[in-house]
Order: C-alpha cells, then sequence, then structure tokens
C-alpha cells in the first residue's frame, strides 16, 4: 500500500471522528429567564370581588411565560387573571361567567418556600383547573378586619405551559405600584406584581 493510500485512509478516519463527535455535542442549553412584571390588571366585573351583587364576570387577562407579556390570543397563554382568581390553561372550566376555553394541557401547583429555594419542578404535583375549582386559588389570604388581600407569604406558584416548559412566580403584590401598606380603601385593585422565573429548555423541571 502506498503512502499516499495509507495518508487518505488516516484522513477519511479522522474526518468521520470529528463529524461523529461533532453530532454527539449536546445542544447548549439557553439561559433561564427571570423577570419582574409591574401593575397586570386584571379587572373583574360584578361579584362580590366588587362588593357588587351577583357572579364576577368580564374577560381573564391572559399572560404568556415566554414572551412575558399578556396576549388576547384564545390559545397561546398559559395562565389568566381576573381579580383574585388565577386560571391555567389545562383542565375544564370551574363554572364562572366568562371563562376562556382551555385549549392547552398548562398546569400547576403551589409550593412553600422562596423563589430562589425552589430549584426543581415536582411535577407530581401538577394539577390542572377543574369542575371543583381552581388548582392555584390558594395563593392569597384575606384579612377580614381591613379587607385586604395579601400572597400567602412563603408561596411560590409553579406552572408547567402550554408549550410544556416550567416557570416558578412570587406574587408581591395585588395593589397598583405595590405599596407597602395598601389600604382597601384608596389603593387601586386588582393589579398583580410579580417575580416570575421561566425555563426556555425543553424537558428541563430545574431552574
Amino acid at each position: 500500500m502506498s503512502k499516499t493510500i495509507k495518508f487518505l485512509i488516516v484522513v477519511a478516519l479522522f474526518v468521520g471522528f470529528t463529524s461523529c463527535s461533532d453530532d454527539d455535542d449536546p445542544t447548549p442549553l439557553v439561559e433561564v429567564k427571570s423577570e419582574n412584571v409591574v401593575n397586570l390588571y386584571a379587572p373583574v366585573g360584578g361579584g362580590s370581588q366588587q362588593g357588587a351583587p351577583g357572579p364576577a364576570s368580564g374577560e381573564f387577562t391572559k399572560f404568556d411565560f415566554a414572551t412575558g407579556l399578556t396576549t388576547t390570543s384564545e390559545t397561546e397563554w398559559d395562565i389568566a387573571f381576573r381579580g383574585q382568581s388565577i386560571i391555567v390553561n389545562g383542565g375544564v372550566s370551574a363554572g364562572a361567567i366568562d371563562e376562556p376555553t382551555r385549549t392547552n394541557e398548562a398546569a400547576g401547583y403551589i409550593a412553600s418556600g422562596t423563589l430562589s429555594t425552589i430549584t426543581e419542578v415536582n411535577t407530581t404535583l401538577l394539577n390542572q383547573d377543574s369542575e371543583g375549582g381552581y388548582v392555584l386559588a390558594n395563593w392569597y389570604t384575606y384579612d377580614a378586619t381591613s379587607h385586604i388581600i395579601n400572597p400567602t407569604p412563603g408561596k411560590i406558584i409553579v406552572v408547567k405551559t402550554r408549550t410544556g416548559n416550567y416557570a416558578k412566580m412570587e406574587i408581591l403584590s395585588y395593589y397598583k405600584d405595590a405599596p407597602a401598606e395598601p389600604d382597601a380603601y384608596t389603593s387601586e385593585s386588582p393589579y398583580f406584581t410579580f417575580n416570575y422565573v421561566y425555563q426556555p429548555n425543553d424537558g428541563v423541571t430545574t431552574f
């Protein structure tokens, strides 16, 4: 065998090995996104949430974690807000007036901890909205004396989005501009202020 042929064989083997190595390299992960949302307005008409008779009504304000924006899309939303109610885009209607149709498989649960200590999704806890109620209903506490709605301390909302990605969020305030000491009679509501972390990488359950 000539030196030229041997050289060509070595080159071919090297190129083949390099190509295989490149194919085996994992796709680089996209950086986790941390965002702050201020004064997301989620009005509600009628019902006891406004001190008026009759059931709550009006459109929900839909939110997309991937874009960090509200949306009017009937399908491309993960969670939605109306008054104190937060729903996920998965499951079925709880029977409230003007609920949007659930078009995807979003789910959620409320975890104990802080935004920094919740580092992994416990997928066994994920649930969807049902006829029995909203899976994220217990995000707040109501003070019957001051009539103030406060996010429950030490509780973090964990969400499986409509695309199968994950997010965690901490609601900071229910009142406009997040006053340190809101007043039920003078502080405007419902204006949600919250921090969230979004995991954009498919199949990754850690933050």
